[in-house]
C-alpha cells in the first residue's frame, strides 16, 4: 500500500493526519478545535497489504530537566516507554534533536531526547486501527514534575 492510499485509509478510520513523510504517515492529535500537533504516532505500510508498522516517538525535553545529563534524560524516556514495551513495542533508535528558533536558526530553543519504538501489526487496517487507538492512550512526553 502506498503512503497516499494509507493516508486515505487512516482518514477514513477517523484519524487526523499531521504530515505525510516519504514512507510513513504521522498522525495528529487535536489539542483544541483550531490546533493540531504531532501525536508521536506514525504508521508505515509494508509490501504486504496485511502487514503494517506502528511507530512511536517518545521524548524528554531538556528545558524541563536542565540539570540532567544525556544519560539521565534517556533513562527518563526509557521509563516512559515501559507501557509501550509491555504492549509489544521495541526500541529501534534514540537520538538527540535540537529545536532551533525558526527566526534565528543558530539559536537553540530546546533539545529533545527522543526514543523511537516500533511494532509490527498483522491483520490489515482493522488491526492498525485498534493498535493506533491503544497508542493514543500512551504518554509520549516525559512530564515535568516538581
Amino acid at each position: 500500500m502506498t503512503p497516499p492510499l494509507l493516508k486515505k485509509a487512516l482518514i477514513a478510520q477517523g484519524f487526523e493526519v499531521f504530515r505525510t513523510l516519504k514512507d510513513e504517515i504521522v498522525l495528529a492529535e487535536r489539542v483544541r478545535e483550531n490546533l493540531i500537533l504531532d501525536s508521536g504516532i506514525r504508521v508505515r505500510a509494508t509490501e504486504n497489504d496485511e502487514e503494517f508498522e506502528v511507530r512511536l516517538v517518545l521524548r524528554a525535553e531538556k528545558s524541563d530537566f536542565p540539570s540532567e545529563d544525556d544519560d539521565a534524560l534517556f533513562k527518563r524516556v526509557r521509563t516512559l516507554a515501559v507501557p509501550a514495551m509491555d504492549l509489544g513495542y521495541s526500541e529501534i533508535s534514540a537520538q538527540v534533536t535540537p529545536m532551533n528558533d525558526p527566526s534565528e536558526p543558530d539559536k537553540t530553543l530546546d533539545t529533545f531526547y527522543e526514543l523511537f519504538l516500533t511494532k509490527k501489526i498483522t491483520g490489515g487496517l482493522a488491526a492498525v486501527e485498534v493498535e493506533v487507538k491503544k497508542a493514543f492512550t500512551l504518554a509520549k512526553t516525559v512530564a515535568h514534575t516538581h
